[in-house]
């Protein structure tokens, strides 16, 4: 949908939706904390290679830090709410755009956390907690949107890379965002744009990450419940792929 004030505050209120149901149950705001590490484990176990590559590893690091990490973007989103008016006015369309795909995604990974952690309140998390939490929480069609959304970032940042207009803009834009207070947003959109500037091309790399996370999401969603048998001990052979997938 095209980007607009409204679009976008919309999202972040979803969020602060999130956030007051977790500070209402302080240990459902631990349970999201360990879900928010986990993944992060996760994305590092299935793109190990990825981080380790000298053309990808800027780019995997990326996604890990500022798309699945734990960071907690509080007062970012307070900045971005008060300031939403002026972003549209300032940033070109296509940067206002990113944004609003930034904040759908945000949104929804807030509720599909906080969801999940809903399911482990008082549990450490491990691969079979992980699964089961998984399983009882979303809709496949709701991780493939999850999916499709970061996907619509990395493709965007890589498309605008191809305007070199566009970076000089965003350089002169330094002033004028920090004034109005969108550093933190300067900074995201500088460093995803230089990012995937310097990987030259970036339909590989988004092939990989959409291919592994959708076989993730397949194998999560294919498993079994753990069947009756020796302790610690599985032959289902779809139970062992998805968790062969998680660390």
């Amino acid at each position: 949908m095209p980007a607009d004030i409204q679009a976008i505050l919309d999202q972040l209120r979803i969020v602060d939706t999130e956030r007051e149901r977790r500070h209402a149950s302080p240990a459902l705001a631990q349970a999201v904390q360990r879900v928010k590490h986990y993944q992060q484990l996760r994305f590092s176990h299935t793109y190990v290679d990825l981080l380790a590559s000298e053309r990808y590893g800027a780019a995997a690091r990326f996604f890990l830090d500022d798309l699945y990490g734990p960071r907690d973007f509080t007062e970012r989103d307070q900045q971005f709410a008060r300031v939403v008016p002026a972003l549209v006015r300032l940033f070109p369309q296509d940067i206002v755009e990113t944004v609003y795909t930034l904040a759908e995604l945000h949104a929804l990974s807030e509720q599909l956390d906080s969801t999940m952690a809903s399911y482990l309140v008082d549990t450490d998390i491990g691969a079979m907690g992980y699964l089961r939490a998984w399983q009882r929480s979303g809709s496949a069609a709701a991780r493939e949107r999850q999916i499709a959304l970061t996907l619509e970032i990395g493709a965007t940042l890589d498309r605008l890379t191809r305007k070199p207009l566009l970076r000089r803009t965003l350089h002169l834009m330094r002033g004028p965002a920090r004034a109005a207070g969108l550093a933190d947003l300067q900074r995201f959109l500088e460093h995803g744009f230089d990012t995937f500037k310097a990987m030259g091309g970036a339909a590989a790399f988004l092939d990989l990450v959409g291919a592994r996370e959708r076989a993730l999401a397949g194998a999560l969603f294919d498993a079994p419940e753990e069947p009756v048998g020796v302790p610690g001990e599985t032959t289902d052979v779809r139970l062992a792929k998805a968790l062969g997938q998680l660390p």
